[in-house]
């Protein structure tokens, strides 16, 4: 159902408040430029800032934006299962594909706990849900005895799985079965992520190097590990730099490199350090992005 590159989508400001005219722009260049689905407003697109207003005005703008032509994921994750609730009805009514729901984060819910949550979401409405993984975040590891559990569901259809952990990828084709949609939620190791079994990547990186980004996804799904590891090869010293400092900062920085948007972000993050910049700026012309 989901498969390839698809952007975590950053939210556009200008000037302390919503860009929407850059992100329909962006949408554009994403379809243009070969992504196979966008995910907005996930930890990339600033959620932990956005007001629940933005939130659910960005989820519709790109929902009328894409018009159908590639799959919207929402994200809608929370640590208070009644706000996740909330967002996923949100998105279902205006006519997201899926949704992206993370594990609660903060408030460090026992492994139950997780079944609970992501229970309650699932039966709330008829959208598909992506698990997302990231215990570097969250605080808290979905274990995959966890997730085949809640792979029964039948909109329990796949994960985003940023444990960069490359066994967790065979451990969960068991757990949940092989026709679970594994999709790889770190730049740096999505291309051995694919080798174990999975199938995409929800990225970051693939905001500033759509094409490049997609390329490498293709050339994966069609068993070329060799023409895969030459792309990431040329992505790979963006894909650090990019995560020298929180990687929606590094990754919003590249983008105003190439008059993409603006470099904007919301306290508490702020903008990179110039050692950062200086990274940044070489893994674009490494990317062969920028002269």
């Amino acid at each position: 159902m989901f498969k390839g590159s698809l952007p975590a989508l950053v939210t556009p400001f200008r000037n302390g408040a919503l860009d929407l005219d850059t992100l329909k722009k962006l949408i554009e260049w994403h379809i243009g430029e070969g992504s196979s689905g966008l995910v907005p407003v996930g930890t990339t697109g600033e959620s932990p800032t956005l007001s629940h207003a933005e939130h659910e005005t960005v989820v519709e703008e790109v929902v009328k934006a894409v018009a159908g032509r590639i799959p919207v994921i929402a994200g809608a994750g929370s640590n208070n299962t009644v706000e996740s609730i909330r967002l996923a009805r949100h998105a279902e009514k205006v006519g997201a594909d899926a949704l992206l729901v993370v594990t609660p984060y903060y408030n460090k819910p026992t492994q139950r706990g997780l079944v609970a949550h992501f229970t309650a979401v699932h039966d709330c409405c008829e959208l598909p849900i992506i698990i997302y993984n990231i215990p570097g975040r969250s605080v808290v590891d979905m274990l995959p005895e966890t997730m085949g559990e809640l792979a029964q569901l039948p909109r329990i259809v796949g994960v985003k799985d940023a444990t960069g952990d490359l066994a967790r990828v065979s451990d969960q084709r068991i757990t949940c079965g092989p026709d679970f949609c594994q999709l790889s939620g770190e730049d740096a190791t999505a291309h051995g992520f694919n080798a174990q079994g999975g199938v995409g990547c929800i990225s970051v990186t693939a905001n500033v190097a759509p094409r490049l980004s997609a390329q490498m996804q293709a050339a994966c799904l069609e068993g070329d590990y060799a023409k895969a590891l030459e792309l990431q090869d040329r992505l790979m010293p963006l894909h650090k730099a990019i995560f020298t400092e929180p990687g929606l900062v590094g990754v919003k920085y590249a983008m105003s490199r190439l008059d993409l948007c603006s470099d904007e972000v919301r306290l508490p993050l702020t903008e990179l350090t110039d050692p950062t910049k200086e990274l940044v700026d070489a893994g674009l012309r490494h990317a062969g992005l920028m002269n």
